[in-house]
C-alpha cells in the first residue's frame, strides 16, 4: 500500500546548517524552512540576533530531540566593534545613548584591554535579550521601559583575537561558550576603553563542528533542493563519543531494557550508540554495570 505524503514526511529528519541573512530574527528563519518543507517539527539551536549572519543550526523531525546536545557547543564568531558610541541594544540596530571620543585609542591599549576578557568571566547578558524574567522575555520588558538588575553569568572566552583596527571599527575573533553575549563582549570592551561601544557586524562561522563550510544559504534553498543539505540526526551529536553495540544488546535497548554494560567500556555519561549495522540508535549513558537507553530514534 502506498504511503501518504504525511506518512512520508513525518519519517523526513535531519540537521539542517543554513547560513542565515541579516535582518531577520532565528524564528523567522525556522518558520521559512517550515514552509519550504511542509514540515512543523523544526527547531533552531543556538539563537542570532536580526543583525548576525551565519550558521544557524535547525533540527528537522525527530531530530528536534537533540537540539539540546547541541546549544551548549562552544561558538566561533568574526565581529565588527564600533567604538565611540554606546547604543540601548548593544548593537548598530539600537538607539545611540552615548558618544566619546575614541581617535586616542591605539592598538596596543586594544590589546592590553581585550586580555582582560580572555578566559573565564562574569558577564551581564543586555537588557536586549531573550532572557525571560517572570515569564517575560527582557526585550519585551525593555521596549516598556522597564529596567531591571540582569544578573552577571559565568561564561568563557577561549580565543579573543584582534584582526584589525580601522578607527572606529575594530574586527575581532572571538571562540567562546555557549551563552556568550558578544554585544555585552562589545559593550563592555567600549567601557574598559572608556569610550563606548556597540557591534556593527556579527557573523558566526562555526557551533561546535559544524561550520560555514557545510552551510547553505537561505535564498538557495527552495521546496525541492532542501532535502540535499540535510545532514543525517546524529551529526548533531557527533561530539559525543561512539558506541557500537552487538545485536542483542541493541534489541535490548530498543526494548527500553538495559543491557550488560561490557567490561572493556568506562562508564560514560551520554555516547552516541549505533546497532551492529552502524545505524544510529540514540543517546545512550553507559552506567557501572548496565546501560540505560536516554533517547532511543528507532
Amino acid at each position: 500500500m502506498k504511503r501518504t505524503l504525511i506518512e512520508i514526511m513525518s519519517t523526513i529528519e535531519g540537521v539542517l546548517n543554513v547560513d542565515k541573512p541579516g535582518g531577520m530574527t532565528s524564528h523567522d528563519v525556522v518558520n521559512r524552512i517550515r514552509r519550504l518543507t511542509g514540515i512543523r517539527r523544526v527547531g533552531h539551536a543556538g539563537t542570532l540576533d536580526p543583525l548576525a549572519t551565519g550558521a544557524l543550526l535547525l533540527c528537522i523531525g525527530r531530530a528536534t530531540r537533540l537540539v539540546e546536545y547541541l546549544v551548549g557547543q562552544d561558538k566561533v564568531y568574526e565581529a565588527v566593534v564600533r567604538l565611540g558610541q554606546a547604543t540601548d541594544t548593544y548593537d548598530a540596530d539600537g538607539v545611540v545613548v552615548a558618544e566619546r571620543p575614541f581617535t586616542h585609542i591605539t592598538l596596543s591599549q586594544l590589546q592590553q584591554a581585550l586580555e582582560s576578557f580572555r578566559g573565564p568571566i562574569q558577564q551581564r547578558p543586555p537588557m536586549y535579550s531573550a532572557i525571560k524574567r517572570s515569564g517575560q522575555p527582557l526585550y519585551k520588558l525593555a521596549r516598556q521601559g522597564i529596567k531591571l538588575d540582569v544578573p552577571p553569568r559565568a561564561v568563557t572566552i577561549y580565543e579573543l583575537e584582534a584582526l584589525d583596527w580601522t578607527p572606529p571599527e575594530i574586527n575581532l575573533r572571538v571562540v567562546c561558550s555557549s551563552g556568550t553575549y558578544i554585544r555585552s563582549l562589545a559593550h563592555d570592551l567600549g567601557q574598559a576603553l572608556g569610550c563606548g561601544g556597540h557591534i556593527a557586524a556579527l557573523r558566526r562561522t562555526h557551533i561546535g563542528n559544524f561550520g560555514l563550510d557545510t552551510a547553505v544559504p537561505l535564498a538557495d534553498l527552495n521546496e525541492t533542493n532542501w532535502k540535499n543539505a540535510l545532514l543525517p540526526s546524529d551529526t548533531a551529536v557527533a561530539h559525543l563519543p561512539r558506541l557500537d553495540l552487538s545485536a542483542p544488546d541493541a534489541e535490548q535497548l530498543k526494548q527500553g531494557q538495559r543491557p550488560l554494560r561490557q567490561a572493556d567500556l568506562p562508564p560514560i555519561p551520554l555516547t552516541r550508540a549505533y546497532d551492529q549495522d552502524g545505524k544510529f540508535i540514540g543517546i545512550v549513558t553507559a552506567h557501572t554495570g548496565y546501560l540505560q537507553a536516554r533517547k532511543i530514534f528507532i
